[in-house]
């Protein structure tokens, strides 16, 4: 990808959205890499602190803490848990995480809060929640199976139909 034609990378990337935008900044990421450590290898970052890994991922433009912890959980299963737009939606309305608390804050309260070996499945199961009953516009609270433990299924006194 490091050299490859920026509009084949946008085109390869475009489902995912500001493919624009992520190609670009994925080939400037990468070249960074490869001009820092000669390669495009990371298998030092297992090794490092997971707090200086964590820096040295976020020292790339584009690279950010959600970014970060993907490549230390699901590259090198350090403890780290990415918060995206789902999961800090379904986080702050099941009232695991604090309303007025910044995505930025959230990854690392949900690191203290959650065991490091649930971050992988934690992570996945969140999202799909997230995706297929916790909507942003239109949540299906009657078939969440955490409705009876979601404060804002009991705010909204959602009842089930199952």
């Amino acid at each position: 990808m490091r050299d490859a034609d920026p509009e084949s990378i946008i085109a390869a990337i475009r489902p995912a959205g500001l493919s624009n935008q992520k190609g670009p900044r994925i080939q400037q990421v990468l070249a960074g890499i490869s001009n820092e450590r000669g390669s495009l290898d990371l298998q030092f970052l297992k090794d490092l602190p997971l707090e200086e890994a964590r820096r040295w991922l976020m020292k790339f433009k584009g690279v950010g803490p959600k970014t970060a912890a993907i490549v230390l959980l699901f590259s090198f299963g350090r403890p780290a848990f990415p918060v995206d737009t789902h999961i800090y939606r379904v986080t702050g309305r099941i009232g695991l995480r604090p309303e007025n608390m910044s995505v930025e804050q959230a990854h690392q309260h949900l690191e203290k809060l959650l065991p490091p070996e649930s971050f992988y499945a934690a992570h996945l199961n969140i999202i799909r929640l997230g995706r297929e009953i916790c909507l942003a516009r239109k949540p299906a609270c009657p078939r969440c199976p955490l409705r009876e433990v979601c404060k804002f299924a009991m705010l909204e006194g959602v009842q089930s139909d199952i």
